[in-house]
């Protein structure tokens, strides 16, 4: 990224930590979609934590994105 498009170090720091907490908040979601989807379920439930799953992933994948921009701002 060119040097007039680099993001201030305090907002990079700020967002950095918000992007840590994000991915905690996300494991957490994670793991437990994945516990109840193992469990037996009605399919009208199975659908729905299949959606909160997917969602979940690109949650993962848009955080993921996010700190690759971060990190090119070191």
């Amino acid at each position: 990224m060119a040097p007039e498009n680099k993001i201030p170090p305090e907002i990079v720091r700020e967002l950095r930590a918000i992007a840590h907490d994000l991915s905690n908040s996300l494991e957490t979601i994670l793991q437990a979609t994945y516990l109840v989807s193992q469990t037996e379920l009605p399919q009208s439930t199975r659908r729905w934590m299949e959606m909160m799953d997917q969602a979940s992933q690109e949650a993962v994948m848009l955080n993921r994105k996010l700190r690759e921009v971060l990190r090119s701002q070191s």
